[in-house]
């Protein structure tokens, strides 16, 4: 690889959401080496605090059921949205594989807990690259009240915490266009 297909990658790299998912499922070899390259991220004194509980099949459409359930025992009255209710299994059903993102604190908490986190997302952006190189899509959802029960439904470690799920999918339409970020001179600033 070069510097101009590695630039193009990076370039190509997007969220991709599980409504533009064809539901087809994605070998969990694939998967596998999607989490492979995942594995690869920098983390301070190598504590590799990245933590992956993925989901397919039977988990997958039980994990819709138990967001249903979490978002309907906790969003109360009017603040209850009956849309997003039925979005939980619709979005487990056009994914291939939902993976939760997991962030495993070094138990020395030798460094501070932001580098853990920056570690994890890190391993999350390895994981878009090797999505978009493989022609899939793919999607970091943090939504709040999920994670903070997510403990409930899969086995965390101690000190493990949900810092999200990441869905991956087919999705219907090539999705490599090109997203435009706003000028790089605006965010730099040169010292000579």
């Amino acid at each position: 690889m070069n510097l101009n297909e590695a630039t193009k990658l990076i370039h190509q790299r997007r969220s991709i959401f599980p409504k533009v998912f064809t539901g087809e499922s994605v070998a969990d070899e694939v998967i596998h080496q999607i989490l492979e390259n995942a594995n690869q991220a920098p983390s301070h004194k190598h504590t590799e605090p990245w933590r992956f509980h993925v989901m397919t099949g039977k988990k997958k459409s039980e994990l819709g059921t138990f967001f249903q359930e979490t978002y309907a025992a906790h969003v109360l009255g009017d603040d209850f949205k009956e849309s997003k209710y039925n979005k939980f299994p619709v979005k487990m059903n056009k994914s291939s594989h939902v993976i939760a993102i997991c962030m495993q604190r070094d138990p020395k908490a030798s460094i501070p807990e932001w580098e853990e986190v920056a570690a994890v997302a890190c391993a999350v952006q390895n994981m878009y690259l090797s999505i978009t190189a493989a022609g899939l899509g793919g999607y970091w959802s943090s939504p709040g009240l999920m994670i903070e029960h997510i403990g409930e439904f899969i086995q965390l470690n101690q000190q493990e915490r949900c810092l999200g799920f990441f869905y991956c999918g087919v999705p219907k339409v090539d999705m490599s266009l090109l997203v435009k970020k706003k000028p790089l001179d605006e965010k730099v600033k040169w010292y000579k």
